[in-house]
């Protein structure tokens, strides 16, 4: 499909979306829309700020681009005060940079990112820089205030945890105990150490949901074979005396192997949360869910991972022929 076919389907999906007039109504069999409220602890902090939650993109071969434009519509028909996306904006490579620069630069509010697994496969530099010129504010194990009317929240990004780039230490630097605070991390297993440092809300990506859900093979695939604790949904608690947190792990909008999904929860996602909305003050997705048992990777695992970082770093070294590695056509 050309640029000028896909620029009039999105439109006359726009239209469709204004005419239903209903920013909760998923115009798109591709998508599923979830809608959550936030931690009760924000309840005396925030008056109401609504985010929406993006993950695991994939830009590229596998996801046509109409898919990416039916989620940035989705997003915008919302009017989210903020975005959050949760890592792997790429898949495999770095020849659609331009095209993830085009998609971001769509969303209408602020966005604020953390990189996937997959942005370092592909060269996480050129993936920052096409980001950043899609007006995102990319966060490497750091922390930012954003302020929304006379509200202020604080935000917290890890770097990949997957490829041993998380800085868990460095992300928590300067931040404020008197002001609330959300975390993105591609990882959700990494929501574990940040509830004990005062973030109580985490979004993550990664899994794709198993990407087919039923007969439960998700579980079996994502949770007993990858050994994931996290594998779709809303985890932990949200209660104001629950000592721990919760952590979101969206079913992502691309895929980077293929795109089949089956079963209601591996639809592609949009997911929104309403800061300082009492949870049960609506009807949500679902409630909050027990942790799967989980596998903590070994250290041979995590040397395995980083080891082929360095790999692709050096493949796409010898394809550009100059050992510059930040060529944008190059596939990893």
């Amino acid at each position: 499909m050309g640029r000028s076919a896909t620029i009039e389907g999105l439109r006359k999906f726009r239209k469709t979306l204004l005419r239903e007039r209903d920013p909760w109504h998923d115009t798109s069999r591709r998508f599923r829309i979830r809608r959550f409220a936030g931690p009760e602890c924000f309840l005396e902090h925030l008056e109401g700020i609504r985010v929406a939650h993006l993950t695991d993109l994939h830009v590229g071969r596998v996801t046509p681009m109409a898919v990416q434009y039916d989620a940035v519509s989705m997003t915008n028909a919302a009017k989210p005060d903020l975005v959050v996306i949760s890592g792997d904006f790429v898949c495999h490579s770095q020849v659609y940079l331009d095209d993830l620069t085009d998609v971001i630069s769509k969303i209408d509010a602020p966005v604020f990112a953390v990189l996937g697994n997959h942005d370092h496969w592909a060269g996480a530099e050129p993936v920052r820089k096409a980001l950043k010129r899609g007006g995102a504010e990319v966060l490497d194990n750091a922390n930012t205030t954003v302020s929304v009317g006379h509200q202020r929240l604080q935000l917290v990004g890890l770097d990949d945890a997957y490829t041993g780039h998380a800085d868990r230490s460095q992300a928590l630097k300067g931040l404020r105990s008197d002001l609330p605070v959300i975390g993105l991390s591609h990882i959700a297993e990494e929501a574990d150490a940040l509830w004990e440092e005062g973030v109580p809300l985490v979004f993550s990506g990664h899994t794709h949901a198993g990407q087919v859900t039923v007969a439960r093979l998700h579980e079996l695939s994502v949770g007993k074979l990858a050994g994931h604790k996290y594998i779709h949904g809303l985890y932990g608690s949200r209660g104001a005396q629950d000592p721990k947190g919760a952590v979101y792990v969206g079913a992502g909008v691309g895929a980077a192997v293929v795109p089949l999904r089956l079963g209601e929860r591996a639809k592609r996602e949009v997911a929104f949360f309403e800061l300082g909305e009492q949870p049960g003050a609506f009807d949500e997705h679902h409630q909050e869910q027990p942790p799967h048992q989980g596998r903590v990777p070994s250290l041979k695992t995590k040397e395995r991972r980083a080891q082929a970082v360095l790999r692709k770093k050096h493949k796409r070294e010898r394809r550009n022929g100059n050992g510059a590695g930040t060529g944008a056509g190059l596939d990893s």
